[in-house]
């Protein structure tokens, strides 16, 4: 077999990378369930037409079809596309099961999605999110939108990692005031504001005229809502200072307030008003929100979602709700990429013990398992090698203890300082630092 050529987009960790994920994941899980949010997973493929029906995602979605697929052959299993997000298997899940959950649902869902983007450092074809999406029935209450950055900061606050700004806008506001101003297609305008960080005001103005009808006069009004930033109510202020009315418009602006000011109750300084936020998919109506990481700008949000309306609905019955996902994979890959992480050692094993002589490995298996039994991660030495060399072994491995199994009586030895103590394996108990690898900000020189 000729090596293996690497794709890229599709990350494949380090087992000491892979540690530290799972470290991230359990505190994730661990903040999500404090807040009363249940997991649930749904299947990996949607039919194209439910993954197609909201939002520019044509370009991403990837086809799933059987090797000898008969392509001019009628839909079906072949008209099955890989999820690009959560949120649209999760809608259509709620509508499937809807006699069987309980309102307002809570959820919380860890997966693998897929998007067939172009990758570079933060951005993946493959790559783990972690969502929360609250639903109810008919009407969702505002109060839910406020909770969501609050859930979000305790979840990343949590991690070894920079602090994060929680940048939050309103569906409403944008779209009450393009109303406002007298543009007819809402959707155009907030499709060329998403595109404000990437390509500048003076290109966004040119996309606003030609995709939203928009003057010059209309364009300027737009770019000039989409500059207001504050980290408390005052933007509400600023936008009113445009002499701009709406019914949508003011209803946007109280509920964006409540958001901020709950925000600030909870955690000072997380939260900011930034009204070039527009997200970049259809189906929200309300609240929106991106997520930065301190240091990390320039690479974007690493946690995003918003209100949506309609998005679960069936005829007249309708589920509302609110939702927000961390790219796992996108902001750890950042700090990979920065060294910005470490863990403690490469190996979850704790303890080494040592083989005597070959005849006598059943004496250290059952050391390994009286250990193990006391949650102790524990692996026997691979030979029956000078007791010099298994140290060397447990060195290159990050295991800080050797236990050596003796007629006389056992003894424990931690490598890193040469202490040797006399042992039980029933009672001997290493300091809790160095019972599990330690994950935590990568120190200077390290």
């Amino acid at each position: 077999m000729s090596k293996p050529t690497p794709i890229s987009g599709f990350p494949e960790w380090t087992p000491a990378q892979r540690m530290i994920e799972q470290f991230v994941l359990d505190r994730i899980r661990a903040t999500f369930e404090l807040y009363g949010f249940a997991p649930l997973e749904t299947r990996s493929v949607e039919p194209l037409d439910q993954l197609l029906r909201k939002g520019e995602t044509s370009k991403e979605v990837y086809v799933l079809r059987r090797l000898q697929a008969d392509t001019d052959g009628p839909a079906g299993d072949d008209a099955l596309g890989l999820h690009f997000d959560l949120t649209v298997p999760f809608a259509r899940y709620v509508l499937e099961n809807a006699g069987k959950l309980q309102f307002p649902f809570r959820r919380y869902q860890i997966q693998k999605v897929w998007r067939g983007e172009r990758p570079q450092e933060g951005r993946y074809r493959e790559f783990l999110q972690a969502d929360i999406d609250i639903v109810d029935r008919d009407t969702l209450p505002a109060h839910y939108e406020a909770e969501m950055p609050l859930v979000i900061g305790d979840a990343l606050r949590s991690l070894p990692i920079p602090p994060v700004r929680i940048q939050v806008n309103n569906r409403k506001i944008c779209e009450g005031f393009y109303r406002g101003v007298g543009l007819t297609d809402p959707e155009a305008a907030l499709r060329a504001v998403d595109k404000l960080d990437k390509i500048g005001p003076a290109k966004v103005a040119e996309l606003l005229a030609e995709t939203a009808g928009a003057s010059e006069a209309q364009a300027k009004a737009v770019l000039a809502l989409a500059e207001i930033s504050a980290p408390d109510a005052s933007f509400a202020d600023a936008v009113r200072a445009l002499g701009v009315t709406d019914p949508l418009l003011d209803e946007g602006i109280a509920e964006l307030v409540g958001v901020v000011e709950t925000a600030a109750a909870h955690s000072p300084g997380l939260c900011v008003a930034d009204l070039r936020i527009a997200r970049g998919l259809d189906y929200y109506t309300g609240t929106v929100y991106e997520t930065q990481m301190i240091g990390y700008e320039r690479f974007g949000s690493v946690c995003s979602g918003g209100r949506y309306d309609n998005l679960a609905s069936s005829g007249a019955t309708r589920f509302p709700g609110v939702g927000i996902s961390i790219g796992v994979t996108r902001l750890l890959g950042l700090l990979f990429g920065a060294g910005g992480l470490s863990v403690s050692r490469d190996v979850p094993t704790c303890v080494l013990v040592a083989v005597t002589a070959e005849e006598e490995r059943a004496a250290s298996n059952r050391v390994a398992e009286a250990l193990r039994s006391r949650g102790i991660p524990t692996e026997v030495s691979p030979s029956a090698a000078k007791f010099g060399k298994q140290i060397r072994y447990a060195e290159r491995r990050g295991i800080p203890y050797v236990w050596f199994p003796g007629a006389e009586g056992d003894e424990v030895k931690d490598i890193r300082s040469g202490e040797q103590v006399a042992a039980a394996a029933g009672e001997w108990t290493p300091p809790r630092a160095d019972l599990k690898p330690l994950v935590g900000p990568a120190t200077a020189g390290a």
